[in-house]
C-alpha cells in the first residue's frame, strides 16, 4: 500500500511530493544545440511547480538513444529508486518516448518503479493508473517504438546512398586516414576520408614489418611487430601504446587497400549484416592490393587454426606441403613395422578408408630429394629468378614516382609544422602570450611530437628510396646461390623454413609431383634478402607455364 499512500483517493499524486526530472535527447546535434534539453527542463519544472511538487533530483543523458536501457543517468535513476529509501516520489518525463523507445524496456522500469512506490509520468501524455491509462501509455510505447524505427530505416537509406556516392557519413575517421571537406550542397558540408601523410607512413610501416621485417630480423608476427613498435616509441592516435588486437584489426582492414566498407555490421550485437546490404566506399589506398593479401595470407598461415604448431616445428621436412593429389588431404608420415623404411602417405586414406581415397605413398627420403634437387636446378637459378620477378623493376620505377610525391606531402608537414611552432615563439617573445600558461604549453608539446612524426615519417620514405632496398643483378644472384644451397644442406628445421618461405603447396600425383608457389612472394625474398618459415595462400602464380617442376 506504499503507492497508495502518495496518491489522493482519484489516483492522482499528493501535491507534497519530491520529483526526479529525466531529460533526455538522442544526438550529438541536439546537444551543440544546446536547446532540447533546456527546453524539456522548464516545461517539466513548471509542471511540477502547477502541482505543488518539489524538484529533488535531475537526470540527464544526452546525445543517447532511448532504444536501449544502456544509459548512465537512468540506470543511476533506476539504482536510487529501487534501492530503498527512494529520494524521491515521482519520475517526470517529457513524453514517454524520452524514457524509453523499446515497449518492453519502458513497462520493464515502469514495474520496477511502481513496485517501489515510484511513478513515472508524462507532461504531454498524462495517464493514471487504471486499466485504460496502462493500455494507452502501452500503444504510445509500441507507436514511439515502431517510429524510431521507421527513422532509422530512412536515416539508414540516406547514409547509404551517401556512401554510394563516396562520402564520409562521419564517426571517427581509420587510423592513416583524415576527414577533409569535398563539396558543399546548400547548408551542408559533404566530406571524403584522405590520407594522413604522417599515420600514412607508419600504416606502411606496420605492413613492411609483418612482410619483411627490420634492421634484418626477417617477417615479424603480430605480436612481434607490436613490441618493435612499442620499443620504438611508435603510439596510436591518442598516445597510447599499440595492442596486438589493435593492430591485427588494422592489417585485416580493407580500407588501406583502397575499400572502405560501410553498414558492415548491426551496432547493437556487432553480428555481420549481409553482403547486399553493405556499401563499398572507394578511397584512397595506402597499400598495394598484392603487399595487402600478401599480409593476409600470411597472417592466415601462422593462425594455429590454419596451421598447427607440429607443422612448423617438427623434424619433417615437407610437412603441412606435401599434398594427396587425388583428395587434396596431406601427405602424413608412415614408417614400416620395423621403422627402417619411412614414406610419406595420404592421410584421408589412412584414417578413413580406401573409399575416400584410394590413396598414395612415396618414400620419405625420394620424396625430399627429388623437391630440393628440382627447385636447386630449376627455380634458383639467377636467370630463372630474373625472369620471374622482371616485373618488379618496372614497379620499382613506377613507386619511385609515388615516393617522390609522399615525400613531398611529408616535407609541406613538417615545415607547416614548424612554421606554426615559429608563430608561438614569436607570440611568446613578444609578450602576446604567456610561456607559463598549462595551455600554451600542452599546445607547444602537441606541435612538437606532430613535427617530430612528420620527420620520422619522412626519414622512412627516404629510406625506401635507398640503394640497399632495390633489387639489383647482384641481389638476384646471391639469393639464388643462397636458396640453392640452404634447401639442400644443413638441418631440417632450418632447410624446412626456407622451403616453407617459399612454397604454398607440393601437389603428390601417380607419375608427377607438381610445386606450387607464389610470385610475389619470391619477389619479397628476393629484394630483403630474407627466407622466414611460414605458409602463403594457396595462390598458383610462379609456376607460370605449368611445366618445370613435373
Amino acid at each position: 500500500m506504499k503507492a497508495l499512500s502518495k496518491t489522493l483517493l482519484d489516483g492522482t499524486p499528493r501535491q507534497d511530493l519530491r520529483a526526479a526530472l529525466y531529460l533526455r535527447v538522442s544526438t550529438g546535434r541536439q546537444v551543440d544545440n544546446d536547446l532540447s534539453i533546456p527546453d524539456q527542463r522548464r516545461q517539466a519544472a513548471e509542471f511540477c511547480a502547477a502541482r505543488g511538487w518539489t524538484v529533488a533530483v535531475e537526470f540527464v543523458d544526452a546525445g543517447l538513444s532511448g532504444t536501449d536501457d544502456k544509459r548512465p543517468e537512468l540506470q543511476r535513476l533506476l539504482e536510487l529508486a529501487t534501492d530503498g529509501g527512494s529520494p524521491f516520489d515521482v519520475v517526470v518525463v517529457h513524453s514517454f518516448s524520452r524514457f524509453a523507445r523499446d515497449h518492453f524496456a519502458l513497462e520493464h522500469a515502469v514495474r520496477r518503479l511502481r513496485k517501489h512506490g515510484v511513478r513515472l509520468v508524462s507532461i504531454t501524455q498524462d495517464l493514471g493508473d487504471d486499466p485504460m491509462s496502462v493500455m494507452v501509455r502501452q500503444v504510445f510505447a509500441l507507436f514511439d517504438e515502431y517510429q524510431s524505427k521507421e527513422n532509422a530505416k530512412h536515416v539508414l537509406r540516406a547514409m547509404k546512398e551517401n556512401a554510394r556516392q563516396g562520402f564520409w557519413n562521419g564517426a571517427q575517421s581509420p587510423y592513416g586516414y583524415a576527414i577533409v571537406a569535398a563539396e558543399q550542397r546548400g547548408a551542408k558540408t559533404k566530406k571524403r576520408l584522405a590520407i594522413d601523410p604522417v599515420e600514412a607512413e607508419v600504416i606502411r610501416l606496420m605492413f613492411r614489418l609483418v612482410t619483411e621485417g627490420a634492421e634484418n630480423s626477417g617477417p615479424l608476427g603480430v605480436k612481434a611487430a607490436t613490441s618493435w613498435l612499442n620499443e620504438r616509441d611508435y603510439r596510436t592516435r591518442k598516445g597510447a601504446r599499440w595492442g596486438i588486437g589493435q593492430l591485427h584489426k588494422l592489417l585485416t582492414s580493407p580500407t588501406y587497400k583502397g575499400e572502405y566498407l560501410f553498414n558492415r555490421k548491426v551496432w547493437k550485437t556487432k553480428e555481420d549484416k549481409p553482403e547486399t546490404e553493405r556499401v563499398m566506399v572507394p578511397v584512397e589506398a595506402i597499400i598495394e592490393p598484392a603487399q595487402f593479401e600478401a599480409v593476409q595470407a600470411r597472417l592466415k598461415s601462422r593462425s594455429p587454426r590454419a596451421m598447427p604448431p607440429r607443422t612448423v616445428t617438427g623434424p619433417i621436412l615437407l610437412t603441412g606441403l606435401a599434398t594427396c593429389a587425388g583428395c587434396g588431404g596431406g601427405m602424413t608420415l608412415r614408417t614400416g613395422k620395423s621403422g627402417r623404411y619411412r614414406y610419406y602417405t595420404c592421410a584421408t586414406a589412412a584414417q578413413q578408408g580406401k573409399s575416400a581415397c584410394k590413396g598414395r605413398s612415396v618414400p620419405m627420403e625420394r620424396l625430399d630429394n627429388i623437391v630440393t634437387a628440382r627447385l636447386a636446378e630449376t627455380l634458383f637459378t639467377p636467370d630463372r629468378v630474373r625472369a620471374i620477378v622482371g616485373g618488379l623493376l618496372e614497379r620499382q620505377a613506377a613507386r619511385s614516382e609515388d615516393h617522390t610525391t609522399r615525400i613531398a606531402v611529408l616535407q609541406n608537414k613538417v615545415a607547416d609544422s614548424e612554421t606554426r611552432l615559429s608563430r608561438l615563439y614569436q607570440a611568446i617573445e613578444n609578450g602576446i602570450a604567456d610561456a607559463s600558461d598549462p595551455t600554451l604549453k600542452e599546445r607547444l608539446d602537441n606541435l612538437k611530437s606532430e613535427r617530430d612524426q612528420a620527420k620520422a615519417a619522412r626519414e622512412r620514405a627516404f629510406a625506401e628510396l635507398r640503394p640497399e632496398t632495390r633489387l639489383t643483378e647482384e641481389k638476384i644472384s646471391a639469393f639464388a646461390t643462397l636458396m640453392r644451397e640452404n634447401v639442400t644442406n644443413g638441418p631440417v628445421p632450418f632447410r624446412r623454413a626456407y622451403l616453407r618461405s617459399v612454397i604454398d603447396q607440393i601437389e603428390v600425383d601417380d607419375d608427377q609431383i607438381r610445386i606450387h608457389g607464389r610470385r610475389d612472394v619470391l619477389e619479397r625474398l628476393v629484394t630483403t634478402g630474407v627466407a622466414a618459415a611460414g605458409v602463403p595462400s594457396f595462390v598458383r602464380k610462379w609456376r607460370t607455364r605449368r611445366d618445370s617442376n613435373s
